[in-house]
């Protein structure tokens, strides 16, 4: 059903906003600290793995294409919610943080293309099957 891909986008949501929050914190910055690109991580990597055991199917994932027509707006929207101010002034540890979380997303790149190489092989190797 489509309503599950939706709950799962939003699950994915806030569990990247809670961690974003919870790394602000733990790093003394009073900001979300990657809670969106945390969210998108986990969205692709717990889709993909529940779509390779089936438990993911096309109607769950029209939910989440439903929300991916109208992923800019969100983001900008979420994005203007975060003090950027306040978080460049808060030093130097405030402009760490935002390099390593590019620098380990720029990491993840290779891993999430090995991924997405590896479902487009395995559904080549399928038997096409003419029923007659």
């Amino acid at each position: 059903m489509i309503i599950f891909g939706v709950a799962f986008l939003a699950l994915c949501t806030l569990a990247g906003i809670f961690v974003g929050e919870l790394l602000g914190k733990l790093i003394g910055v009073p900001a979300n600290v990657g809670g969106v690109g945390i969210a998108m991580v986990l969205l692709i990597l717990l889709g993909s793995s529940l779509k390779k055991r089936g438990l993911f199917t096309m109607d769950s994932e029209q939910g989440v294409k439903f929300w991916s027509a109208v992923y800019i707006p969100i983001v900008v929207a979420m994005a203007a919610q975060q003090n950027v101010f306040g978080a460049l002034s808060g030093g130097p540890m405030a402009i760490l943080a935002g390099i390593a979380a590019v620098a380990i997303a720029f990491a993840l790149v290779p891993l999430l293309d090995r991924i997405g190489r590896k479902e487009l092989e395995a559904d080549e190797a399928k038997p096409l099957t003419t029923e007659g």
